[in-house]
């Protein structure tokens, strides 16, 4: 009997042992730690939690938070139209936040996936060219400026099109052959103007949210959402990409992330290679105004340079020291990997040279080297990155 019973401990000793080790192992499995992943999956997973932080949510949230000094500025601005005071400083400073908010914007565009997509903020806030025809009916138009005013960004958001607001509506209002606007504004145009920034500034702390989470927002922004009764999407994209291959995550695998990932750098690649920069360079007089994509701010060239950059954080890492793509690549092909960041920067070299795109795009050689340059990046990244991602 004392046999027996000795067995029978040893037994339940044995079970026990089993269900904690299936425990620890089913702990382990949840937590995706090293030990349950491939080399592989292993360092593409850690380049998640840098490419989320610090290069989307941190591009958005700079976004977002000029997009408030910039609504605070055209504040003045209409008061100041209203009183009939000088208003250039303010004027200054709106351009000057314009073209802040405006370059987190173009540093985004590797990553238009996701909520910048899905919710079309992408064309709501940088659709071009403006409707000028419709443009003047609307400052024209009583009964739609008083529901502007009364309303502000959130009438512009929900009623305007999209050639009627935006980054280009209100860059139309504040500069003029890349200049400062002059200071004659009407008061209708103030009160349009500070509508189209009060939406722009709103679609911004959106998308901070919609990849961040809604409870990381400042109060200034929660706060700013509150009183324009605009409504979050109740959404953390982000979390996608950090429990990649777990359930509800729409990867897969981490590799299947990092293919986003790079998906996304070569659609912006392919658009500032064939279209910002291809279409002003192939067309003809008559239609070159209209491919121009900053046409009043003269920011074009910075606005390409933007795009490669966006690329090179997607890839690289925004900060010294990110874990990113690229430690992958470097791992499968040393020799690849130092292609694809020289073509990067070669990318952004040959977009600064260009000179007077704005008014000479047209057949302009700098163009063309630029243009090329994008292209042979997109190939890199399209044909052999892409390709060794899946290895």
């Amino acid at each position: 009997m004392k046999k027996i019973i000795n067995f029978s401990l040893i037994a339940l000793i044995a079970v026990a042992m089993i269900s904690c080790k299936d425990k620890k192992n089913e702990e382990t499995t949840n937590n995706v730690t090293k030990t349950d992943l491939s080399e592989k999956e292993t360092i593409l997973q850690k380049a998640m939690q840098p490419y989320v932080e610090n290069t989307v949510i941190a591009t958005y949230s700079g976004m977002a938070t000029e997009g408030l000094k910039l609504v605070s500025t055209c504040e003045g601005i209409l008061g100041k139209v209203e009183a009939g005071t000088d208003y250039s400083a303010e004027m200054q400073a709106a351009c000057d936040h314009w073209r802040a908010m405006r370059r987190y914007w173009e540093e985004s565009e590797a990553f238009l996936f996701g909520p910048a997509g899905n919710h079309n903020i992408d064309p709501h806030i940088d659709s071009w060219p403006l409707d000028y025809n419709a443009m003047n009916a609307l400052l024209s138009n009583e009964k739609t400026m008083a529901a502007i005013e009364e309303e502000g960004g959130s009438y512009v958001g929900n009623n305007l099109g999209y050639a009627l607001k935006g980054f280009h509506a209100c860059e139309y209002l504040l500069f003029e052959a890349g200049n400062t606007h002059a200071c004659n504004l009407t008061r209708a145009e103030a009160v349009y103007l500070l509508g189209i920034v009060e939406d722009l500034a709103q679609q911004a702390i959106l998308l901070e949210a919609s990849w961040a989470g809604d409870e990381t927002l400042s109060d200034e922004k929660a706060k700013f959402l509150e009183e324009s009764e605009i409504e979050t999407y109740g959404e953390n994209y982000s979390e996608y990409f950090l429990n990649a291959g777990k359930a509800g995550s729409i990867y897969k695998s981490y590799q299947d992330a990092a293919e986003e990932i790079v998906s996304g750098c070569i659609d912006i690649a392919t658009e500032v290679s064939s279209l910002k920069l291809g279409n002003p360079y192939k067309s003809s007089n008559k239609e070159e105004s209209e491919y121009i994509e900053s046409p009043y701010s003269y920011t074009s060239v910075i606005d390409f340079q933007g795009n490669i950059r966006s690329i090179k954080n997607a890839y690289t890492g925004a900060k010294e020291g990110d874990a990113s793509i690229s430690n992958y690549i470097k791992t499968i092909d040393a020799d690849l990997d130092a292609n694809v960041r020289k073509a990067i920067d070669n990318a952004i070299e040959e977009i600064g040279k260009i000179q007077n795109f704005e008014t000479s795009a047209q057949g302009n050689a700098q163009v063309k080297a630029a243009m090329d340059a994008v292209a042979e990046l997109e190939d890199l990244l399209d044909k052999e990155v892409m390709a060794t991602l899946a290895k």
